[in-house]
């Protein structure tokens, strides 16, 4: 079982890699946005108790969010091939629950894969990702935000996981082909 965290800041390419490791190696995939809107949708006991959360403005606290992710890990079952985790942990304190949720089902995470970007590359990426999509949040002011609270919040997660042995750096910078070839390298070797 290979349980793979992707990370990278914002337009590193986290979701394009993620489809292409799930199609190569029938991997799970959460995504905590993907997630909450279809508990809420759902009108799950958890999707109400997030929709409450949200509707304040408030961030879902980690103990909700981990009870979220622990649900939908488990609809996968318990002889799956592995799971990406896209968008989640963002901070420490999620990575050490994340790592308590998979330990009480006798599970790991097996690498955490990080997708590096300069912040250069990843503003023309949001800004051209903006246009193309109409995405309202892929605009200069909002992506200079993104990139300080990921810088701030999320990036201290990369020497967490270094510190674990997990952290698999990729350079996010090139073809396509080459960085998913990276990437197979690591998981390969897993």
């Amino acid at each position: 079982m290979k349980n793979i965290v992707i990370f990278g800041g914002p337009g590193s390419g986290k979701g394009t890699q993620s489809d292409l490791i799930i199609e190569k190696y029938g991997l799970g995939h959460i995504s905590t946005g993907e997630v909450l809107r279809k508990e809420i949708n759902a009108n799950t006991s958890l999707g109400k108790t997030a929709k409450e959360f949200i509707d304040k403005g408030q961030l879902i606290p980690d103990e909700l969010m981990i009870d979220i992710l622990a649900s939908v890990y488990d609809s996968f079952g318990t002889s799956h091939n592995g799971v990406i985790f896209d968008g989640f942990p963002r901070t420490i304190p999620q990575a050490e629950a994340l790592k308590v949720m998979l330990d009480k089902r006798g599970h790991k995470v097996a690498a955490m894969i990080e997708l590096d970007v300069p912040d250069s590359e990843l503003t023309e990426r949001l800004i051209k990702r903006g246009k193309e999509s109409g995405r309202s949040d892929d605009n200069a002011d909002t992506i200079k935000k993104r990139l300080t609270v990921y810088h701030n919040q999320t990036a201290p997660l990369s020497e967490w996981y270094e510190k674990e042995g997990l952290r698999h750096h990729i350079n996010g910078l090139g073809a396509l082909e080459r960085i998913f070839g990276d990437i197979c390298n690591v998981i390969d070797n897993l």
